[in-house]
């Protein structure tokens, strides 16, 4: 048996190999062939003539509003994105883009957002805008109307940082908490909720500078630069004269947060599925872009609306020493807390808008990952009769 073995040349093809193979295999005995090395020959890839290939369906993760890690995986591929969703290199980016959104816009319309302060703390002189500006310009001249933009600037930049940063937090994390199925079924409150649990701690955040530029707009002759009115308002009223406004700030940012988001949401989802003639994919990031302006002015419209009573105390509580929210409200009455109106749906719809488009960019310029529009997952759709 052994001069046979080493006789034996095995030939050079892969069939005659496969021969020899199983010809060693038959003549050595079992108890000198280990059982391991048996079961490597058997597995061995000569040992069978074909191949046969199955396809293991990973279990789809979730990572967004109805969104499948295997179909963000996809996309990914295509768009080639700089970072994962969800990541902390995407969170920060995302808060970045707050600092932007909010940071930028609010400053930019300061001079609006001077007038209508004026106008519902003293609606008496102040009794329109055009006759509000009109006004400002006469008596302060053209740089009356930036007044309060530094407050504005440094206050808003940590409110976008927290609120659109906090916001991909807690819808991934919301999402997470009630699986593929649910969220796409409960989306809309999953964007309430995160919403308001961003503006929660985006309001703390914003509710020091919110109270400077309050005094510096509606209170001729107390400060004009934020250094000379922050020293000021701790000297008079010591660390509470900057968070006294937190919660008619809440009363009014939660709202607005919440009308912001979840609005903008679906707006985007209905405009592409019954206004754009294409489907997302198809899209160019240009098209997106406006698609995504016009969803952000829609949205603002409606927050401006919802938002605006509590933006009325706001403006009053800050201007005047020892009042609460209830005695403002009550001394305003169902009237007084509607002014300004007009006002605050242009600077309130515009500024919407921006931010939505300048967040929008800065996710396009930096290539993170932005997920279509919700669709209904197939496992949901098997459940309802809805596929074969």
């Amino acid at each position: 048996m052994e001069r046979s073995f080493c006789r034996t040349k095995p030939p050079a093809c892969g069939t005659g190999r496969r021969h020899f193979i199983i010809g060693v295999r038959n003549l050595l005995p079992s108890k000198m062939y280990p059982n391991t090395l048996t079961q490597l020959a058997r597995g061995n890839p000569f040992s069978a003539p074909l191949f046969t290939l199955q396809q293991i369906e990973e279990p789809k993760q979730r990572t967004a509003a109805g969104e499948p890690r295997n179909r963000r995986l996809a996309a990914a591929a295509v768009e080639d994105v700089s970072c994962d969703f969800g990541s902390k290199k995407y969170y920060a980016l995302c808060g970045f883009g707050g600092i932007l959104s909010c940071g930028i816009t609010h400053t930019a319309v300061v001079p609006l957002d001077l007038v209508k302060c004026r106008l519902q703390v003293d609606p008496d002189k102040y009794k329109s805008i055009f006759r509000g500006f009109s006004i400002t310009v006469k008596e302060d001249g053209m740089r009356g109307l930036a007044k309060g933009w530094a407050p504005t600037f440094f206050g808003y930049s940590m409110q976008g940082l927290c609120k659109f940063g906090l916001y991909e937090v807690f819808k991934i994390m919301y999402s997470d908490m009630l699986g593929e199925e649910n969220t796409y079924l409960w989306r809309t409150s999953l964007y309430l909720a995160a919403s308001a649990s961003a503006e929660f701690f985006a309001d703390i955040a914003l509710s020091p500078m919110e109270a400077c530029k309050v005094r510096i707009q509606t209170q001729p002759g107390y400060a004009n630069t934020l250094r000379e009115c922050a020293p000021k308002m701790y000297a008079e009223e010591g660390v509470w004269a900057f968070y006294k406004g937190v919660v008619p700030l809440w009363m009014r940012q939660i709202p607005y947060t919440m009308m912001k988001f979840a609005c903008f949401e679906r707006t985007v989802e209905m405009l592409y599925k019954y206004a754009v003639p294409k489907p997302r994919s198809e899209c160019s990031k240009a098209e997106q872009l406006v698609v995504t302006f016009v969803a952000g002015y829609i949205a603002g419209v409606f927050c401006a609306i919802v938002s605006h009573p509590a933006d009325s105390v706001v403006s009053v509580l800050n201007k005047e020493k020892g009042s609460t929210a209830a005695q403002v409200l009550k001394r305003l009455g169902p009237k007084g807390v509607w002014k300004g109106l007009v006002a605050r749906i242009i600077m309130i719809g515009t500024l919407t808008a921006l931010q939505w488009f300048i967040y929008d960019s800065v996710k396009v310029y930096f290539r993170l990952p932005r997920p279509p529009p919700p669709e209904m997952p197939e496992s949901l759709k098997k459940k309802l009769g809805l596929t074969e």
